[in-house]
């Protein structure tokens, strides 16, 4: 098998790698994807009851949100439609036919009056068939007999009559009573019986609806009456229905407008909760994509998000039971700040806020609390200086919290002074106060667990270790103390140049701390512990280099069993890299007279190149302060020439071949090196003999002896 075969091979094996570990990440989220989902749903079902109609409920029930009535407004809205009149148009035709057929029929009257040619017994009938009235021969006799200004009475009268019920507006269902109305009039003129009877028939024939029902103007104030209807609300802590007591159609519509029915939470609740789920994961699959791609390609990482994101589920649903002020979406988010990164812990805390609605039945209020002091609580750990910090941040969630609830109150319009509501204002403010201390409390006591658990390296565990009776620390104080002093320098210088460029400080200082532990196993060989004789006199230059380079090994020795974290114990083993140890290497080259070649390897650290920036700051830092303390007259220029001449000479020696630490980071790395080593070896004034007796003597004279 060829090279290209091989090489050919180690491609498709690395292939597989990813496609299994791609094949991994999917299998994590569907797991935590169908927890979280059958945790929300059931604990949701929980809420719900099972009622039947007519039947006595087997518990008392209380809102435990604001909901809208909708059978209360329903049955509102639908009264107040019933109230609005129907509309009708006014015809104003109706009174011009009226006035046409009493003209046409007085007008048929004085004609059969005028017919001579006509015998008096047939005038009836011919008055009967020229109108549309029907008349007896009485009722037409009495009309064709009277006088002419007594028919031109009698017409003008009977218009007026018509013409006042018309005005009145005749609806269909109101022409009996019109016509009535009018008889009643007629039978009041001054004429014969007959003739008010002949007037009354005429004019019931005659009088017709003048108001037309106007159906679409009538929905349209019908609707208009409901719309002024406003919702009724359910208010949170009201009592929808009592022990044993019936339930009514009433108590159901109540109960399935808060989502309190079990027969509500079927198949659409759950595939509803699943498709916001679904939604929700792959924000935050995208977002650790583009910008956490550390964590994205981590398994180890992204179960332990989704294990935060359990916890704080099941917290917050037990905190729910006694108030939505109290549930802990602080705990959850200070626990990925400061175990993850606080850029993933600030979407976290909105899909927390997002968990919190559907728990408290979209209440707004504690969506709100919850999100403010998953924020709050972000920004108080997000640069961890002491342990105190986690305290502080459960009061300042508690803090934020109170303001929220106050300005809720205030918003909502229910901070009164009464008893019922100042009683719920006072046990909302203990809840959100709570739900602070409740939060930094969990968050420092599952961190341990879950850092150990993972193998994670938090800013508090690297507090711990910056404690200087931790017992490595204290044994190098005590067998060291060169090398101890030494590290506190480098820690100073490594601390402050690493805050310069953006790397992490803290863990920079603790690193410089433990670097050079190694030097325990025999402190005697390095020249800062020594107090007279050098032991490397009586050696040679390659058994020196193998004493001095073995303090990388033993340092990773004393590491482990310290149990030192795995970040700690990656700066010793790489804080000199694969560097030369240039002293022996010149002294070999001396001592061998050109009989023999040196071999550089064997000059050299065996171990990796520092593959972070926090490991070459401290690789950087150890070799300058070396150098600076060795100068005779440590003057400022000269300190910057030295720094100077060992990073160039360390990025020459490929040394940040493997960090991603750029140029302009390495300069300002050296400036400040420069700055914090001018201060501590800065010039000192040396007083004359003389003088410095007199300035003694003159001292005691004003101030007394010195002790």
């Amino acid at each position: 098998m060829g090279v290209g075969s091989r090489f050919q091979d180690l491609l498709d094996k690395k292939d597989i790698l990813k496609g299994n570990a791609r094949w991994q990440r999917i299998l994590l989220a569907v797991i935590f994807y169908l927890l979280i989902l059958f945790i929300l749903f059931f604990a949701l079902s929980a809420t719900r009851v099972d009622l039947e109609l007519g039947r006595p409920s087997p518990r008392k029930i209380v809102a435990e949100w604001d909901a809208i009535d909708t059978y209360t407004t329903n049955q509102l809205r639908e009264a107040a439609a019933e109230a609005v009149q129907e509309s009708y148009d006014y015809d104003p035709t109706v009174l011009g036919r009226a006035e046409e057929r009493v003209e046409s029929f007085f007008a048929a009257v004085k004609d059969v009056r005028a017919d001579e040619e006509t015998e008096p017994e047939e005038r009836a009938e011919l008055l009967d068939s020229l109108t549309e009235v029907e008349l007896n021969e009485t009722l037409a006799e009495s009309l064709l007999e009277a006088r002419s200004q007594d028919l031109t009475e009698m017409q003008l009268q009977l218009m007026e009559t018509v013409e006042m019920v018309l005005q009145q507006g005749v609806k269909p269902p109101g022409l009996e009573t019109a016509r009535r109305q009018a008889v009643q009039e007629i039978n009041m003129m001054l004429f014969t019986q007959d003739q008010r009877r002949a007037l009354g028939k005429l004019a019931q024939e005659i009088i017709e609806p003048n108001m037309i029902y106007n159906a679409e103007a009538t929905m349209l104030a019908r609707e208009a009456a409901r719309q002024a209807v406003q919702p009724v609300r359910i208010l949170r802590g009201t009592e929808i229905i009592s022990e044993r007591e019936i339930v009514t159609e009433r108590h159901l519509a109540q109960l399935e407008a808060l989502g309190l029915l079990r027969d509500t939470t079927g198949y659409s609740m759950f595939f509803g909760l699943a498709m916001i789920l679904l939604g929700l994961f792959i924000v935050v699959g995208i977002y650790l994509f583009i910008f956490q791609t550390d964590i994205y390609h981590d398994n180890s990482l992204l179960t332990l998000l989704g294990l935060i994101a359990l916890i704080t589920l099941t917290f917050t649903i037990a905190a729910n039971y006694f108030s939505g002020y109290l549930v802990p979406v602080a705990m959850g988010t200070i626990l990925i700040a400061v175990l993850l990164n606080s850029g993933l812990a600030v979407l976290m805390s909105m899909v927390f806020a997002v968990f919190v609605a559907l728990i408290t039945g979209n209440d707004f209020r504690f969506m709100l609390v919850a999100l403010f002091g998953g924020l709050i609580a972000i920004y108080s750990t997000a640069h961890l200086s002491r342990r105190s910090d986690l305290t502080k941040a459960g009061f300042y969630v508690a803090a934020l919290n109170v303001i929220t609830v106050i300005g809720l109150f205030l918003y909502i319009g229910t901070l009164r002074f009464e008893y019922d509501l100042l009683r719920e204002f006072s046990i909302s403010i203990l809840a959100a106060i709570g739900n602070g201390l409740f939060s930094s409390v969990m968050a420092i006591g599952l961190l341990p667990y879950l850092e150990s658990g993972f193998g994670l390296t938090t800013s508090v565990t690297l507090l711990e270790l910056a404690n200087p009776n931790h017992p490595l620390l204290k044994k190098l104080l005590m067998e060291a103390p060169g090398t101890y002093h030494h590290s506190l320098v480098v820690a100073n210088l490594a601390e402050a140049a690493a805050e310069r460029i953006g790397a992490d400080p803290l863990m920079a200082r603790v690193g410089a701390f433990y670097h050079d532990i190694g030097k325990l196993k025999r402190p005697y060989f390095f020249i800062e512990n020594q107090h007279g004789e050098n032991p490397h006199e009586k050696i040679s230059p390659n058994l020196s280099t193998l004493i001095i380079t073995s303090h990388v090994k033993d340092g990773m020795e004393m590491a482990r069993k310290g149990k030192l974290p795995k970040v700690i114990q990656d700066i010793i083993v790489q804080h000199h890299g694969n560097s030369m140890v240039s002293y022996f290497y010149h002294l070999a080259e001396k001592c061998r007279d050109g009989k023999d070649n040196l071999c550089e390897d064997n000059f050299r650290y065996e171990a990796p190149l520092p593959q972070s920036k926090e490991a070459a700051i401290i690789l950087l830092a150890d070799s300058v302060e070396a150098a600076a303390r060795s100068m005779p007259k440590p003057v400022a220029g000269r300190i910057e020439s030295i720094v100077r001449k060992i990073i160039r000479e360390k990025l020459n020696d490929g040394q940040f071949d493997q960090c991603d630490i750029t140029l302009r980071e390495l300069d300002i790395v050296g400036e400040t090196f420069v700055k914090i080593l001018s201060g501590i070896y800065h010039t000192r004034v040396e007083y004359p003999e003389k003088e410095l007796k007199a300035e003694i003597e003159r001292s005691r004279k004003n101030d007394g002896p010195v002790e």
